[in-house]
Protein backbone atom coordinates (compact mmCIF):
# COMPACT_ATOMS: atom_id res chain seq x y z
CA UNK A 1 0.00 0.00 0.00
CA UNK A 2 2.66 2.54 0.74
CA UNK A 3 4.39 1.72 -2.61
CA UNK A 4 0.28 2.98 -4.09
CA UNK A 5 0.65 5.80 -1.53
CA UNK A 6 4.39 6.94 -2.95
CA UNK A 7 3.27 6.53 -6.54
CA UNK A 8 -0.18 9.10 -6.19
CA UNK A 9 2.16 11.17 -3.99
CA UNK A 10 5.22 11.43 -6.81
CA UNK A 11 2.02 11.54 -9.96
CA UNK A 12 0.58 14.79 -8.06
CA UNK A 13 3.72 15.99 -7.31
CA UNK A 14 4.23 16.15 -11.18
CA UNK A 15 0.94 17.90 -11.68
CA UNK A 16 1.51 20.77 -9.36
CA UNK A 17 2.03 23.05 -12.23
CA UNK A 18 -0.73 22.58 -14.19
CA UNK A 19 -3.69 25.04 -13.16
CA UNK A 20 -6.72 22.75 -14.36
CA UNK A 21 -8.31 20.90 -17.20
CA UNK A 22 -9.21 22.80 -20.31
CA UNK A 23 -10.74 21.23 -23.32
CA UNK A 24 -9.66 17.34 -22.76
CA UNK A 25 -6.02 18.44 -22.16
CA UNK A 26 -3.89 19.64 -18.87
CA UNK A 27 -3.12 23.50 -18.85
CA UNK A 28 0.69 24.03 -17.72
CA UNK A 29 1.13 27.29 -15.69
CA UNK A 30 1.14 30.43 -17.83
CA UNK A 31 4.76 31.55 -17.64
CA UNK A 32 5.64 28.18 -19.22
CA UNK A 33 3.21 27.53 -21.23
CA UNK A 34 3.24 31.16 -23.18
CA UNK A 35 6.95 30.91 -23.48
CA UNK A 36 6.20 27.35 -25.07
CA UNK A 37 3.96 28.89 -27.68
CA UNK A 38 6.05 31.75 -28.42
CA UNK A 39 9.00 29.43 -29.30
CA UNK A 40 6.64 27.15 -31.02
CA UNK A 41 4.90 30.26 -32.76
CA UNK A 42 8.58 31.61 -33.41
CA UNK A 43 9.70 28.15 -34.95
CA UNK A 44 6.71 27.89 -37.25
CA UNK A 45 6.64 31.63 -38.61
CA UNK A 46 10.29 30.95 -39.77
CA UNK A 47 9.07 27.82 -41.38
CA UNK A 48 6.65 29.44 -42.91
CA UNK A 49 9.05 32.34 -43.59
CA UNK A 50 11.37 29.78 -45.25
CA UNK A 51 8.86 28.51 -47.50
CA UNK A 52 7.44 31.40 -48.66
CA UNK A 53 11.08 32.91 -49.66
CA UNK A 54 11.72 29.31 -51.30
CA UNK A 55 8.39 29.44 -53.53
CA UNK A 56 8.44 33.45 -54.55
CA UNK A 57 12.12 32.36 -55.61
CA UNK A 58 10.69 29.01 -57.53
CA UNK A 59 7.89 30.97 -59.58
CA UNK A 60 10.31 33.35 -60.33
CA UNK A 61 12.50 30.76 -62.41
CA UNK A 62 9.24 29.28 -63.52
CA UNK A 63 8.65 32.79 -65.39
CA UNK A 64 11.84 33.17 -66.51
CA UNK A 65 11.40 29.59 -67.87
CA UNK A 66 8.25 30.63 -69.58
CA UNK A 67 9.58 33.89 -70.92
CA UNK A 68 12.64 32.17 -72.37
CA UNK A 69 10.19 29.46 -74.19
CA UNK A 70 8.07 32.20 -75.42
CA UNK A 71 10.70 34.28 -76.68
CA UNK A 72 11.63 30.78 -78.57
CA UNK A 73 8.43 29.76 -80.07
CA UNK A 74 7.75 33.60 -81.19
CA UNK A 75 11.20 33.41 -82.94
CA UNK A 76 10.89 29.95 -84.78
CA UNK A 77 7.07 31.57 -86.06
CA UNK A 78 8.93 33.96 -87.58
CA UNK A 79 11.23 31.67 -88.89
CA UNK A 80 8.71 29.25 -90.15
CA UNK A 81 6.89 32.76 -91.70
CA UNK A 82 10.23 33.39 -93.91
CA UNK A 83 11.10 29.98 -94.88
CA UNK A 84 6.99 29.68 -95.84
CA UNK A 85 7.83 32.99 -98.05
CA UNK A 86 10.79 31.37 -99.45
CA UNK A 87 8.95 28.20 -100.34
CA UNK A 88 5.86 29.84 -102.15
CA UNK A 89 8.26 32.62 -104.43
CA UNK A 90 10.36 29.37 -105.50
CA UNK A 91 6.88 27.28 -106.23
CA UNK A 92 5.65 29.91 -108.25
CA UNK A 93 8.85 30.11 -109.99
CA UNK A 94 8.76 26.44 -110.44
CA UNK A 95 5.14 27.25 -112.05
CA UNK A 96 6.02 29.97 -114.30
CA UNK A 97 9.36 27.88 -116.18
CA UNK A 98 6.81 25.10 -117.02
CA UNK A 99 3.72 27.19 -117.92
CA UNK A 100 5.62 28.53 -120.55
CA UNK A 101 6.04 28.08 -124.40
CA UNK A 102 9.68 27.25 -123.74
CA UNK A 103 9.25 23.98 -121.85
CA UNK A 104 8.33 21.99 -125.01
CA UNK A 105 12.13 23.10 -126.39
CA UNK A 106 13.38 21.77 -122.72
CA UNK A 107 11.30 18.97 -122.98
CA UNK A 108 12.64 17.87 -126.65
CA UNK A 109 16.52 18.55 -125.11
CA UNK A 110 15.78 16.46 -122.26
CA UNK A 111 14.67 13.78 -124.45
CA UNK A 112 17.77 13.87 -127.08
CA UNK A 113 19.63 13.67 -123.76
CA UNK A 114 18.44 10.54 -122.80
CA UNK A 115 18.22 9.23 -126.94
CA UNK A 116 21.99 9.83 -126.87
CA UNK A 117 22.72 8.32 -123.65
CA UNK A 118 21.40 5.27 -124.61
CA UNK A 119 22.70 4.95 -128.07
CA UNK A 120 26.07 5.60 -126.34
CA UNK A 121 25.57 2.83 -123.58
CA UNK A 122 24.90 -0.08 -126.30
CA UNK A 123 27.49 1.10 -128.28
CA UNK A 124 30.03 1.17 -125.51
CA UNK A 125 28.45 -2.43 -124.39
CA UNK A 126 28.61 -3.84 -127.78
CA UNK A 127 32.45 -2.64 -128.59
CA UNK A 128 33.23 -3.98 -124.86
CA UNK A 129 31.75 -7.38 -126.22
CA UNK A 130 33.96 -7.34 -129.64
CA UNK A 131 36.78 -5.98 -127.22
CA UNK A 132 36.72 -8.81 -124.38
CA UNK A 133 34.93 -11.54 -125.93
Amino acid sequence: MSYRREHRASRSSLFDDYDSLEEGGLKASSSYSHDIDEHANDKAINSLQDRVVFLKRLTGDIHNEVESHNRMLDRTGNEMDASRGIMSGTMDRFKMVFEKRSSRKTCGLVACFVVSFILLYYSFRILMYFTYG
